[in-house]
């Protein structure tokens, strides 16, 4: 999954945009946003945060500035663990080619101590888009763990897994009716990138993509069946 590769396959899908969102990490954006430059590919900028209750939030922006001011708040809410390289591998940093540039040595595959209406509200109050992810799983899924969606959330969107269609997954789990619902590649690797969302957008920004999950302004956003 290094950065030219990324570019590359996500082309080869015929993706437009996608956005690079580690686990409550962002040194690899930048280079991956290098990578794709004079491509017909948009990279946003995000990250997939762990709140308190073990829930995954997907978290995009637009800027630089905002997922460094986002990077810092979630950095005061991780705990103070280094990286078990035989337990959970490597957390390496690399550039837009793809070569080492150093490795991260703070444990990320651990939960911060933000909840999920704190890691929202503070996603919401620098400009990004917050979308509980693949909801459906038991592992880090919003049902399995709080069993709900809290009703005054304010998010723009659910995200269910790969595993599950959108029409499938309110009928398996009625709550998620009359919620926007994306379908998450969730990809570590390059084959798993899936692109199953269809979005009408005038340009690859966080407002457009709210536009397009509230269906307003001539935006649309819709699922399309992967070849298998």
């Amino acid at each position: 999954m290094i950065p030219p590769l990324i570019v590359r396959a996500a082309l080869d899908a015929g993706l437009d945009l996608i956005a690079i969102t580690d686990h409550n990490a962002s040194a690899n954006i930048a280079a991956v946003q290098q990578a794709a430059r004079g491509a017909r590919l948009s990279v946003l900028p995000g990250m997939e945060v762990q709140t308190r209750e073990e829930v995954h939030v997907l978290c995009v922006f637009d800027t630089p500035t905002q997922i460094e001011a986002w990077q810092q708040i979630v950095d005061a809410h991780l705990p103070a663990l280094d990286n078990d390289i035989a337990h959970f591998g490597e957390q390496f940093v690399v550039d837009a080619e793809g070569d080492f540039v150093r490795r991260e040595t703070r444990r990320l595959i651990v939960s911060t101590s933000l909840s999920l209406e704190e890691t929202v509200g503070h996603v919401n109050a620098i400009g990004g888009l917050a979308i509980p992810a693949h909801v459906d799983r038991k592992a880090f899924g919003l049902i399995e763990n709080l069993g709900f969606v809290p009703p005054d959330l304010p998010i723009a969107a659910l995200e269910v897994s790969r595993h599950l269609s959108p029409l499938d997954a309110v009928k398996k789990f009625p709550q998620l009716k009359g919620y926007p619902l994306v379908q998450g590649g969730d990809a570590h690797r390059l084959d798993e990138l899936l692109g199953a969302n269809v979005f009408e957008l005038a340009a690859p920004t966080v407002a457009e993509l709210k536009m397009a999950l509230a269906r307003t302004q001539r935006r649309s956003f819709a699922y399309r069946v992967a070849a298998s």
